[in-house]
């Protein structure tokens, strides 16, 4: 399993923007699906996004559908995390998590990722 790096939250204003990125440390992102999770204190990691291994398809939470988008640039291993129109209850630490599944049917669950990071806090302020 090869350890991810994130980077890129901020504090942004409600409606404002931020891209998350995430790398691998020291490996690469060849043939893993990645996603996106995040946690508040006192609150289960949740799913906020999942990618295949081509870009292809992609998976998300109904409550960032719309306003969120992953992609991944496979030449640079590169995950990314677009959030457009950000809300307060955005505010979360973001993870980017990798897995070694297969995208039959879409991987969003937490106990499918074996490889995290750990985390960037996104604060958005209303």
């Amino acid at each position: 399993q090869v350890p991810v790096v994130e980077s890129g939250g901020g504090l942004v204003q409600a409606g404002g923007s931020l891209r998350l990125s995430c790398v691998p440390s020291g490996g690469s992102f060849f043939n893993k699906i990645l996603g996106w999770f995040r946690q508040v204190p006192g609150a289960e990691r949740e799913f906020v996004a999942s990618i295949s291994w081509s870009g292809s398809y992609a998976r998300y939470a109904e409550s960032v559908k719309g306003r969120f988008t992953i992609s991944r640039d496979n030449a640079d291993h590169i995950l990314y995390l677009q959030m457009n129109n950000l809300k307060p209850e955005d505010t979360a630490i973001y993870y980017c998590a990798a897995s070694e599944k297969a995208w039959g049917p879409p991987v969003t669950a937490r106990e499918d990722f074996g490889t995290w990071g750990q985390g960037t806090q996104v604060t958005v302020s209303s």
